[in-house]
């Protein structure tokens, strides 16, 4: 039963619906999985060469039998010495029972081994003041492989450091820093759990994203940005802008969703930058982009919109949205962010490290393209 909630939940299915299909209550498969923080425990395996519990029978049955230890071994086909230490680390010739054995050899193999963040505090120290940045554990274990290459004493895999946070009894890294991450989960999510979707609608004089240049495409040319708004509590609003190349981010702070408010915040934002480093523009099909004649004609920065129902053809700027929802989570009133605060929001998260970049920040990235157009 158990192997098979493990199955049911590796392939994505909620715990409601398992719990469904066993007529059981979701709290009872939520307090199974969260035993492990989400992460199926490791299977149980025998050594290769060690005794079975068919051969512990027969070493019972030869000491009833009152046989000798190499008559024993020679019949099981083992050294005496085997039989000899089977027999003396489970109670001696008369105590010596094969279930009571069989159970004790199990127990002996659950003993965990330190993980190496627990033999490491050096490291161990290093990862949870990246954690404290909010740095995910898979751009930590990136950038200590960067900054240490060839040393992995220095480095730690992204597994590791997800292990140690949901798996407490690891005794590595504290629960609290769970709270870093940025899906604030207790337990650990399959990898092929649902995706949304979102709504879209109809811009008149729409310039279709397949109309956009293939030199846009491979995000080796600087200067095509996607765009997209994220939405808190109390109807308010944040625009997010995303530079393909670098993934470098900006954010702008709305009153509302008007298309006349958001396109005047997006000519505004667009005359800080050189002209070089803002030559496109990619949107959602969202109302508020109705006026995107406007941005243009103010502008001249073309503006192309996705097709219907595909967000990932604006996948940077999607990811980049997941990334700042753990600093504006959702159903929370965004009024309340200045534009300083915004602003050192979209600094932070272009100074941490990008697996996409290779662990360079997309801040690095970014102001080589500016020095290079100055």
């Amino acid at each position: 039963m158990k192997s098979f909630i493990w199955d049911r939940y590796g392939q994505g299915d909620s715990i409601w619906s398992i719990a469904r299909s066993f007529d059981r209550s979701s709290s009872s498969i939520h307090r199974q999985i969260a035993q492990t923080g989400g992460i199926r425990p490791s299977e149980r395996k025998r050594r290769q060469h060690a005794l079975s519990i068919a051969e512990r029978e027969e070493i019972s049955r030869g000491l009833v039998a009152h046989l000798s230890l190499r008559t024993i071994a020679s019949q099981l086909g083992r050294s005496p010495s085997t039989v000899s230490r089977e027999i003396a680390r489970n109670g001696g010739s008369t105590r010596y029972r094969a279930a009571l054995a069989e159970q004790s050899a199990w127990d002996r193999v659950l003993r965990p081994k330190n993980c190496k963040l627990v033999l490491n505090r050096l490291l161990s120290r290093k990862v949870e003041a990246k954690l404290v940045r909010k740095w995910s554990p898979q751009q930590i274990a990136g950038w200590l492989k960067r900054e240490n290459p060839g040393d992995e004493h220095k480095q730690v895999s992204h597994e590791t450091i997800y292990r140690s946070l949901f798996i407490q009894a690891r005794g590595a890294l504290k629960k609290e820093l769970q709270e870093t991450l940025r899906s604030k989960r207790s337990i650990r999510r399959a990898k092929n759990s649902s995706l949304k979707g979102i709504g879209l609608g109809r811009i008149p004089n729409a310039v279709s994203i397949r109309e956009r240049p293939a030199s846009v495409e491979d995000k080796a040319v600087p200067g095509h940005w996607e765009g997209d708004l994220i939405e808190g509590s109390n109807k308010t609003f944040i625009a997010t802008l995303v530079e393909r190349h670098s993934r470098y981010v900006m954010l702008v702070k709305l009153k509302d969703k008007k298309s006349d408010t958001v396109v005047s915040a997006l000519i505004k934002q667009a005359h800080k930058l050189p002209e070089e480093l803002y030559k496109s523009l990619t949107w959602d099909r969202g109302s508020e982009i109705t006026n995107h004649q406007r941005f243009t004609l103010e502008t001249n920065i073309k503006v192309y919109l996705c097709d219907p129902q595909c967000p990932w053809q604006r996948g940077s700027n999607e990811n980049t949205n997941r990334l700042l929802r753990q600093y504006l989570p959702k159903g929370t009133d965004l009024s309340v962010h200045t534009q300083a605060q915004l602003n050192k929001i979209a600094r932070e998260l272009n100074e941490r490290p990008r697996k996409t970049l290779e662990y360079e920040t997309p801040a690095a990235r970014f102001n080589a393209c500016v020095a290079l157009t100055g």
